[in-house]
Formats: C-alpha cells, structure tokens, sequence
C-alpha cells in the first residue's frame, strides 16, 4: 500500500492562513513524513484553484522523492499538444516522478459553463479524454503525432526539427496515466463504458467517492475483464481525524459543504472517505485495501489545519497501515 497526500490547491483561494507557501511546505512535510506522493486537483473556475501544472513545477523543485500526481486533470478541457509539451517538461523537471490522472469533467453545472466558456463539447467529454490520451502517448513516446479522431486531427506535428539533438519527450519512458471514474455516480451504462475507456487505455483507475469497498471490488472486476496486462488500482479519501466519531463527521461535513457549493451539504459523510478516531481509520483503510483492492490511496485533510490533520495522521495511521 501506499499513501499519498493531496495539497488541496483550491483551499489555497479559501482560507486565509493556508496559501502558496503554505500549500508547498505541506508537500516537504509529507515527504519528510514518508508519504509517498502528493497531488493537486484542477478547475478552471467551477471550483477556483491554482494551477496544478504550475503549482507540480514548484513542487518538483522542493521536494526529491515523492511522485507528483493530478486527482484529477481534466483533460478533456486542455489542448493535447500544449498539454504534452507542458507535461513532458514537468517529467523531466521531476526527474521522472510524475503520475497523470485524467478526468474528462463532472455533471455539475459550473462544469458545464466552463466548456461552454472554452468552446468544448460538453457531452463529447469523454470522447476528447480518450482521443487526448491517445495523442499524448504518440507524443511522449515518439516526439511526434499523426491522429485522425472525431474531435481531434494532426498530421506531421513533431517537436524535432531536425536541428535539435532529439525530440522534447519525458524523463519516464512511460507516463503512468491513471483514469479517473466513480461509477456509481454515473446513469445506467455508465459503468461498463467507464471499464472500457480505462482497460484500454491507462495504466491504472483512480476513483473516489464509494460508499462501500465491495463496489470498488465490483468495478475492478468489470476492468480486468477486458483487460490482460497489469492495472495500477487508487482511491482518493476525503478524511478527518478527531478524537471522536461525531467530532470528526461534523468537521468532514463542514468542509465538504464548503468545498462543494453545489451539492456538498446533501452528501453522504460515509461516500467520502473515513473519519473519526485513529483506530477507526486504520481500519477503514484496512477494509479498503483487503476488500477493494486499492493498492495506492490518496488522502485529502478535510479541515482547515491541514499541517495539525497530516501530522496526525502521519503519526497515529500512517505507520500502521498494511
């Protein structure tokens, strides 16, 4: 198992006493901690935050070893080229630590605005994933594209001259891309598209959000059957750690209320994660990883000290987990 932290660079906009300095010395503690990766979110405006591409550059040059991860870039919203040269440099920056999980943007309405504001095709979302996924890989791995799709098309576009000695390509040989589903958020054949886009296309499936590890269980099944080569299996918790149940609900439900304007107040404290005592957290986490089959976890701190909450957690969880 390992864990990794998320740095929250949307709460950077909302509280006051946690910004840009801050959210970077939480990525030196979490690898001083032992922490094995850390990660930023992405929005455009429906949830204001920095930029994660921007905001991993920094971090890559403060830290020496965590891996560097997106929960999730919403991929669908970027142009594929920018998005290969930019990762490409990220990469190399890192010295090869970076993870790319990819999202193609929720149903809420703010999403929506934001691809009607760049221009996209809201319900060609996932489309423009998989197609977008498809030219990064030619990209990162030859340099150069030729793709024809339905929303995308290159002809003969390298970033090789012929005067530079190679190509711009990554630090990694491959990119892990890690897509990002929750199925059982979605309508009725929703699931069995969401398994198909990641066997065929990712190293690995980041989800969140489920209400039980036996439908985490479910959908991995679902992927692996068509699918014969080796799946890198992550879930990103929401947490609070308190020195009680009822502490900690109250906690994870003001945050997530705050975070998610929309509809954060209606949801299910239990669909986000583990909260409460130490000893109840393990054993979440445990059940998670013998039921579920999530190999890498992602936690979130749903409070507003998040240096006290990783701490905490670093001390009292993290040691413990199997």
């Amino acid at each position: 198992m390992t864990v990794g932290v998320n740095l929250n660079n949307s709460e950077a906009l909302i509280a006051a006493e946690y910004g840009l300095p801050q959210l970077l010395d939480l990525a030196v503690r979490a690898e001083a901690c032992g922490f094995d990766s850390v990660w930023v979110g992405d929005s455009l405006f429906s949830k204001p935050r920095w930029d994660p591409i921007v905001l991993l550059s920094a971090v890559a040059v403060a830290t020496r070893r965590v891996r560097l991860g997106t929960a999730c870039l919403v991929v669908s919203q970027r142009h594929p080229l920018h998005l290969a040269q930019q990762w490409a440099t990220l990469d190399a920056l890192s010295g090869g630590r970076t993870v790319l999980g990819a999202c193609a943007g929720n149903a809420e309405a703010r999403v929506r605005a934001e691809f009607a504001a760049l221009g996209l095709p809201y319900a060609g979302r996932f489309e423009l994933l998989e197609e977008a996924i498809q030219v990064l890989r030619q990209a990162w791995s030859t340099g150069s594209v030729d793709f024809e799709g339905r929303h995308l098309r290159f002809r003969g576009v390298a970033w090789h001259s012929g005067t530079e000695r190679a190509p711009l390509l990554p630090a990694q040989e491959r990119v892990p891309v890690w897509i990002v589903s929750n199925p059982w958020l979605g309508r009725a054949g929703f699931a069995e598209r969401a398994a198909r886009r990641v066997a065929e296309l990712a190293d690995g499936w980041l989800s969140c959000c489920a209400e039980s590890p036996h439908l985490v269980r479910e959908h991995l099944e679902r992927i692996r059957a068509g699918r014969d080569r080796p799946l890198e299996v992550a879930y990103q918790v929401t947490l609070h750690l308190a020195g009680s149940r009822g502490e900690a609900e109250r906690g994870l439900r003001e945050y997530v209320a705050a975070y998610y304007p929309e509809w954060g107040a209606a949801s299910l404290p239990a669909s986000w994660g583990p909260y409460g005592t130490a000893a109840e957290v393990r054993e979440w986490f445990a059940e998670y990883r013998a039921v579920g089959g999530v190999e890498h976890f992602i936690v979130r701190f749903a409070a507003r000290d998040q240096v006290a909450q990783l701490e905490r957690f670093a001390e009292e969880v993290l040691p413990y987990l199997p």
